[in-house]
């Protein structure tokens, strides 16, 4: 019997694409159907390879100028790979793959959409239009799902949100101790931590952070420290911040620091301070650490925490302030990672969320 195939295909490798390979490739683990992801730029790797959990990986390696305009070589290069077996569903994510898969083929397709404002060209909402008949799409969250809807007079079962999602034993193996943790990020091993992890970018806001820390901090237990894990081209700004306001000597901007979601132990609180985060997957790595967390009100954290108390609007300096007091006050309170992970952000509970969609059941039935 001849083997039928699922093709994912995927812009890129980079950042946290090749997990989120891994995280549709396996939803097909233990079903009849192979999954083929094909990378479109990004040069080869036995690593990334081994972590897509998939039963074939090719990586097109176009460099990303030859993949702008009509994309005619990588539209052949799919059309060939394509014909070459048996495909049922092509996956794809973003835009660029989506609209080379849909031009290469008479497939069906999903589209899966990572951030907001996909569908803000007229030149994408015509595309998309154009084959409706066969393309569904999926939003990483329901703030990513609704802004697609809102641009796009289609059917909701045809504009659904599938989440992001972790292994979440894998996760919770791979975490350090506190203790390790600590030691690896260059932090006191008695100090209560405040941590961030993310790019310092004006997106990740991580300027409303340091203010509220400050105004927070006479209030805070003796010895507290905000901890921000990342790079980029706000830390001198951010350090500028921190020594106007007072608390340099409490701010530790740690750069980027590889494998971080390990940890994340070394943590007592977890502030995820972003502009608008389409999903926020450190929010899932948080809560496989089981840590109290703080979110803005906007985009996808809300749905992940799922706990208003957890939430503050966005630049509010004095709301922010005023639950890290609280959260530090009491820090038995968590927000039930574990349990809320597997219940809705796990690789079981998006496999069937997956296999229950109207635009999955009428291709795969």
């Amino acid at each position: 019997m001849t083997d039928r195939w699922v093709i994912q295909f995927c812009h890129c490798h980079y950042g946290p694409f090749a997990d989120v390979a891994r995280q549709y490739a396996v939803l097909f683990r233990d079903t009849p159907y192979k999954v083929l992801t094909i990378y479109l730029t990004g040069q080869a790797n036995e690593a990334v390879a081994a972590q897509s959990a998939s039963d074939e990986v090719i990586f097109l390696d176009f460099p990303s100028r030859a993949v702008a305009g009509l994309k005619l070589t990588a539209i052949r290069s799919f059309r060939r790979i394509a014909a070459s077996r048996d495909v049922a569903l092509v996956i794809a994510h973003r835009t660029k793959p989506i609209q080379i898969a849909c031009l290469a083929t008479r497939l069906p397709v999903i589209g899966v959409h990572h951030a907001f404002g996909d569908y803000r060209r007229a030149s994408r909402r015509w595309f998309a239009n154009l084959f409706r008949h066969r393309l569904a799409l999926l939003g990483v969250s329901d703030a990513v799902r609704d802004d697609i809807r809102g641009r796009l007079d289609w059917p909701p079962d045809r504009i659904e949100t599938l989440h992001n999602r972790i292994d979440v034993n894998a996760a919770h193996q791979a975490l350090a101790s506190r203790s390790e943790a600590r030691d690896a990020l260059g932090l006191p091993a008695d100090a209560p931590v405040i941590g961030n992890v993310g790019r310092l970018h004006a997106d990740k806001d991580q300027a409303t952070l340091i203010a509220a820390f400050a105004r927070a901090l006479p209030k805070l237990p003796e010895g507290t420290l905000l901890a921000i894990a990342g790079s980029g081209p706000l830390e001198n700004q951010l350090r500028r911040q921190a020594a106007a306001l007072g608390v340099a000597n409490r701010v530790r901007l740690l750069g980027q620091v590889p494998g971080v979601a390990r940890l994340f132990r070394a943590f007592d609180l977890f502030v995820l301070s972003s502009d608008h985060e389409p999903f926020g997957m450190v929010l899932l790595e948080a809560m496989a650490a089981d840590l109290p967390i703080l979110a803005t009100d906007c985009g996808g954290a809300p749905e992940v925490l799922g706990d208003a108390d957890r939430l503050f609007p966005l630049r509010d300096t004095d709301a922010l302030a005023a639950r890290m007091i609280a959260s530090l006050a009491a820090p038995a309170t968590s927000c039930d990672g574990q349990h809320r992970l597997r219940e809705h952000f796990s690789d079981e509970a998006a496999r069937r969320r997956f296999f229950a969609l109207a635009m999955t059941q009428a291709v795969l039935a």
